[in-house]
């Protein structure tokens, strides 16, 4: 990984800090995205005593923001010109229904739209010109449980935090596909993975009760660690075996078959005609 540009998401803590750490000890040069300086500065300035590499930054972002997303990519483009690496792992569990800044349902902002489908988009121009290249998409077994409603995305009629969450994480599996057909011959490999039932706060959030924070230490109890969540991560990400693998699901480091719903090709295509309208990004049909 010496001399590679690699972006890593959600990367102040859980397996998205893990990702970056694995990597960053590798040798590459990591751009860490956060929204808050003071858990960048922190995770960036640990990175780097703990590998010994200085090429480790952060750029600040809330990835649920339309202007906040692409003055985060003006930025990374005003200083390189070339991204080897995408890893797309920020993303949160909303206990009660909420919009953005740009009055767009929480969940479907961060975990899919914003902070994955038109982060991913301005960025292809560079990461086409590193080719070979990856993007490595953070799913969820928990898209098995989606069912995308085109009719309400975002969840206006009826909200419940876990089914909103599965089908965010099912939005970024039929995201993957999509593109990765839209990518084909460019030398850019995009994968979806499981990460694995996590010990982390992942989840709790400012609109979390004492339920869910007691729930959340029993669930830990049967959880793997953080560390071992962000392997698939790391290996999509730097693995030789995986060069120019494209176009799938992975858990514990093995391609696996993804849900029934995320072979859809009609609801891969209109998942992302509907990204692109609500996004206000225009990218076309598939070359």
């Amino acid at each position: 990984m010496h001399d590679k540009r690699v972006m890593v998401t959600g990367a102040t803590a859980g397996i998205g800090k893990y990702t970056a750490l694995a990597i960053a000890r590798m040798g590459a040069h990591v751009v860490l995205v956060g929204r808050s300086e003071a858990k960048c500065r922190e995770v960036t300035s640990m990175i780097q005593n703990e590998t010994g590499n200085h090429n480790v930054e952060y750029m600040l972002a809330d990835l649920s923001s339309i202007e906040q997303t692409r003055a985060v990519v003006e930025q990374y483009k005003a200083k390189y010109d070339r991204l080897d690496v995408l890893v797309n792992n920020v993303g949160a569990i909303f206990l009660s229904r909420g919009e953005t800044v740009d009055g767009i349902e929480n969940t479907f902002a961060l975990n899919h739209l914003v902070g994955y489908f038109l982060l991913t988009n301005l960025l292809l121009d560079v990461i086409k010109a590193s080719a070979p290249a990856r993007i490595v998409n953070v799913s969820s077994a928990a898209h098995m449980q989606g069912i995308l409603n085109f009719g309400d995305l975002e969840a206006t009629s009826k909200y419940g935090a876990m089914g909103v969450y599965a089908n965010s994480k099912l939005a970024n599996v039929l995201f993957t596909y999509e593109l990765a057909r839209r990518l084909e011959g460019s030398g850019v490999a995009t994968n979806a993975l499981h990460p694995g039932v996590v010990a982390s706060n992942f989840g709790v959030t400012n609109n979390s009760n004492m339920f869910t924070k007691i729930f959340r230490r029993v669930f830990n109890l049967i959880s793997i660690s953080e560390e071992k969540g962000a392997e698939t991560s790391i290996y999509l990400a730097t693995s030789p075996e995986v060069e120019g693998v494209t176009a799938k699901y992975f858990s514990d480091k093995q391609a696996v078959r993804s849900s029934e719903a995320s072979y859809r090709e009609a609801d891969q295509q209109r998942l992302w005609a509907v990204s692109e309208e609500m996004s206000g990004i225009a990218v076309g049909a598939p070359s």
